[in-house]
């Protein structure tokens, strides 16, 4: 069953620009996934050509992810996610991991990509006993996706608030300190936040290959420091290990110790 707050239209796919690289489809490139165009996959090798390991960076963020979610239903007992910049739909999405843990999870997705909500079908499959829904709104309006996703979530209830590689296309950072104030604000005690984003002054040649993607003509990503990182996560009590490098929060037994990559996010509690 699902419980969507927007259907996906075949429509969508006529505002799909194949023209100019996108982020999200250059992302699911790397993940290795196939929602992408040619002029993804120009835009994705050039990347990699400066920076092989954004391909790492990519698929330690999904995986960061992952522990993060598997952490807030098994141990923190959360049952509702409000998932803000989605993405393209890949393998161990939000509501894939949650609910596989605990079937009733209800699941909130927001993005603004007409690609995204095409394919949005995929993000909608729940099980009978929980619900998904999607939102078409852009960051930048919190007080839309809070209206709307109080459509399918109880913000009575604990929440968690997923924040994966988007605040990064916030231009300033004060702004995106402001939407994740204005977010958190309306969620209840027992409430938590997950950031993860990449990160300033860890890898030069990272760094350089993202300034070279800004200038490219896609939608740009701007590159936040691990204080600033952090500071989205003041007044919260963040959960061990901290903001670190997203290889290092909490890698599965028997890994080893994991390299650092330019990209840093955690997990905090509301109080």
């Amino acid at each position: 069953m699902t419980d969507s707050a927007t259907t996906p239209d075949p429509a969508q796919h006529d505002k799909i620009d194949t023209s100019v690289p996108h982020s999200a489809r250059i992302w699911n490139y790397w993940l290795g996934g196939k929602d992408n165009y040619p002029v993804d996959e120009a835009a994705g090798d050039a990347y990699t050509a400066v920076f092989p390991g954004i391909v790492t960076i990519a698929r330690s963020s999904r995986a960061f992810l992952r522990r993060n979610i598997t952490h807030l239903v098994a141990e923190a007992g959360i049952r509702q996610f409000l998932d803000v910049g989605t993405g393209l739909p890949t393998a161990q999405n939000t509501h894939e991991v949650a609910q596989r843990i605990a079937p009733e999870t209800r699941i909130v997705y927001v993005d603004n990509d007409p690609m995204v909500l095409a394919h949005a079908r995929a993000l909608l499959y729940s099980t009978h006993e929980g619900a998904t829904a999607y939102i078409d709104a852009d960051v930048t309006d919190p007080d839309r996706i809070l209206a709307v996703a109080a459509q399918t979530l109880d913000f009575d209830q604990p929440t968690a608030l997923i924040l994966s590689n988007i605040l990064g296309h916030v231009a300033g950072h004060e702004e995106a300190l402001s939407i994740v104030t204005r977010l958190m604000a309306a969620l209840p005690s027992g409430s938590y936040l997950s950031v993860n984003d990449g990160s300033l002054g860890i890898d030069p040649v990272f760094e350089q290959a993202q300034d070279a993607y800004n200038n490219s003509g896609a939608v740009p990503y701007n590159l936040r420091t691990v204080d600033e990182i952090t500071g989205y996560f003041d007044g919260l009590d963040l959960v061990e290990p901290g903001v670190v490098s997203v290889t290092q929060w909490r890698p599965e037994p028997g890994s080893g110790t994991p390299e650092v990559v330019a990209e840093h996010g955690g997990l905090a509690r509301k109080p």
